[in-house]
């Protein structure tokens, strides 16, 4: 880390879910000092569904026990910023929190930026969100025309990455990209960097472009296979992980290395899939910054921003990114137009964004 970050850890102890996904099987107490960000329970209670309600995906949990934590650091007012864009485009969903800059929330993990500069990161991946977000002496620097790693092993290198899991409307898709020195070579000097960085024109134009250039594999679970999958396994990371191994096990080769954009902290989840093959597995967070990763977030988005696109058309109204207020509201002109039962054609059912909606709509 940085000078400027200091920082805290609180162990808690707490269930997490498994389910079996075709056959297989996936696996407190906060500091007086820290002001803990509110959660969900403590804000409202849970109110009886009527017949009339909205459906939510739901699934039985078995719950053997996981660390979770409380992370605090002191943020330079340089990074306050900063942060707050970087979680804006993976689509955390923010709220307002008494005496707090911000509070975002995605995948079990709050962090809350305070207006004297402390940021209170909680939740059971704490760690891979600081990996993710915060900067350290390790941080991620590439050129602006580009990804920066461009290193490929004699056997090849597969990238893999995914786009729409913090999207309420849409599929999620994961794409898997295969580089050899020679295609890597040829690319370097092109315009392929992480996806969050394109506007939705380039990310289309770039994506439809390496699909003609490159070896790949797409995997996508448009929203009623989606909240099938969710309702059967309970964990959307089980769901990412299968999505990735399929679609690198299309591509792979003995000797091959293979890269995951890290979306949890379990690796076994990815790996496990993968025995056997004569691979070379790594996971990291911002894997973005190597060519064929880079390359594998860019057909991604442009196949979820496609599908977007024709969810759309289909119904007859604009279905929005992320999970904010306006996909809310997209969510309850929706239902006015088709019911309260088509939702689960293009949204992901289990977000919080379902309750959202059915609130608004009394």
């Amino acid at each position: 880390m940085t000078d400027g970050l200091e920082y805290g850890i609180v162990d808690l102890r707490h269930g997490l879910g498994w389910a079996w996904v075709r056959g297989r099987l996936a696996t407190g107490r906060t500091p007086a000092s820290v002001p803990a960000a509110p959660t969900e329970g403590a804000r409202q209670r849970r109110r009886p569904r009527s017949r009339d309600s909205l459906p939510v995906a739901r699934a039985p949990c078995h719950n053997p026990s996981v660390t979770q934590s409380t992370l605090v650091f002191k943020l330079p007012a340089s990074e306050q910023h900063a942060l707050r864009q970087r979680l804006d485009a993976e689509s955390f969903e923010f709220r307002r929190v008494p005496h707090a800059v911000f509070s975002a929330r995605r995948d079990g993990v709050i962090a809350t930026l305070y207006r004297s500069g402390k940021l209170v990161v909680q939740g059971r991946e704490c760690g891979l969100f600081v990996e993710r977000f915060l900067p350290d002496e390790e941080a991620d620097v590439r050129p602006s025309g580009g990804a920066a790693e461009v290193e490929i092993p004699a056997a090849g290198l597969i990238g893999s990455d995914e786009c729409g899991k913090g999207d309420y409307f849409g599929p999620l898709v994961v794409a898997a990209v295969r580089l050899d020195r020679q295609t890597a070579a040829a690319m370097a000097e092109g315009e392929v960097c992480d996806s969050k960085k394109l506007t939705d024109e380039r990310a289309l134009r770039l994506g439809a472009a390496l699909r003609a250039s490159v070896p790949f594999a797409l995997r996508r679970l448009d929203p009623p296979a989606y909240n099938a999958a969710r309702e059967r396994t309970g964990n959307v990371n089980v769901m990412l992980a299968e999505l990735h191994a399929e679609a690198i096990r299309e591509l792979a080769g003995a000797g091959m290395h293979v890269l995951v954009d890290r979306f949890a902290s379990d690796e076994a989840l990815v790996a496990g899939r993968l025995e056997g093959l004569g691979l070379t597995i790594e996971q990291r967070p911002r894997a973005e910054a190597n060519l064929a990763v880079a390359a594998a977030s860019i057909i991604a988005r442009e196949e979820f921003l496609t599908a977007l696109g024709e969810l759309s058309a289909e119904h007859g109204l604009d279905l929005r990114k992320g999970a904010g207020t306006p996909t809310d509201l997209a969510g309850v002109e929706f239902v006015r137009l088709h019911g309260s039962e088509a939702l689960g054609e293009v949204a992901k059912l289990h977000f919080k964004n379902t309750g959202k909606v059915e609130r608004r709509l009394g």
